[in-house]
């Protein structure tokens, strides 16, 4: 089959476009023609080497978390040859993986294979930094940080359906756009005039890091919750808080509840661009400048 092989560690030249043996399935498992996939930071991360220590990987790699496709052979009583799926898998830069069949869901009637490719990693992402890491009470406040990206956009989306009052924290030059994700107050957090005025908060999901989230736990209540995707802040040290990090994990039944939403407009995750599976490298490169305004979308 062919596929993206990670040569190596190192930049987007390590990827290369080539032939690899055809996975099969086993107990449990199904064997899925891949119909998209999707460029996330973990692929970047784990391309670069950032990641090594932790999640160490044997070249040559197949990379990608994300799938759309359609069930070739296995899925037990689940899922039937020939239906769509998506999921939260591994090495899906492939004309074919396989996965284990209760990480996968059938993709929701009326919803694009290409549109659904760009959803587990996010959507599971963005779920569970709420519903597991911050955990709102109704009616508690609840600030997300890097509201517009697609794990923001999800995290909002959630956190508002648990009854919280939620502040969308994005750049300036954001502020329009923002206003028309759903929460209840957009903060500008490049802008430290904007911080200083903001009252206590109960709890941040934070998807963005930097110096930043620093100057937001100032505003934290005691015994607030930061819950994070990108790790635990040095500044939340000694601080009396709960802090939580969050890594996605598989949940096919709670990835269906999301994509029924995005299939009814209800939750938006934006496209930036579909790039042939075989320009992976070029994919990655535009996704790694953080700027491409939504997921970037690879299809064979």
């Amino acid at each position: 089959m062919k596929a993206i092989l990670l040569q190596g560690y190192g930049d987007v030249s390590q990827l290369q476009f080539g032939e690899a043996p055809e996975p099969k399935a086993g107990p449990g498992e199904v064997l899925v023609k891949v119909l998209g996939t999707s460029v996330n930071p973990i692929d970047f991360k784990l391309r670069r080497g950032d990641l090594k220590e932790r999640m160490p990987l044997k070249f040559p790699a197949i990379l990608g978390r994300d799938v759309a496709g359609e069930v070739v052979a296995g899925g037990g009583d689940r899922l039937q040859a020939g239906q769509r799926v998506m999921g939260l898998v591994n090495q899906a830069y492939a004309e074919f993986l396989v996965a284990k069949a209760e990480e996968l869901t059938p993709i929701p009637d009326g919803l694009k294979s290409e549109d659904a490719a760009a959803l587990p990693l996010v959507l599971l992402t963005g779920a569970q930094l709420v519903e597991l890491g911050v955990k709102p009470q109704q009616g508690e406040t609840v600030l997300i940080t890097g509201a517009l990206g697609s794990v923001g956009r999800t995290a909002v989306h959630v956190a508002k359906s648990h009854g919280a009052r939620v502040i969308a924290g994005v750049k300036t030059s954001q502020l329009h756009e923002a206003s028309s994700i759903g929460a209840d107050q957009v903060l500008a957090i490049d802008d430290d005039a904007a911080i200083e005025q903001l009252g206590e908060f109960d709890a941040i999901a934070d998807t963005v890091g930097h110096d930043v989230i620093g100057k937001l736990l100032q505003h934290l209540k005691k015994g607030g919750r930061l819950a994070t995707v990108v790790g635990k802040p040095k500044v939340a040290e000694g601080l009396d808080i709960q802090v939580v990090e969050v890594w996605a994990k598989p949940d096919a039944k709670r990835l269906h509840a999301l994509a029924e939403d995005v299939q009814k407009d209800k939750l938006r995750i934006p496209i930036a661009k579909v790039f042939p599976l075989s320009q992976a490298a070029d994919a990655q490169q535009l996704a790694e400048k953080g700027s491409a305004g939504g997921k970037v979308v690879l299809v064979p």
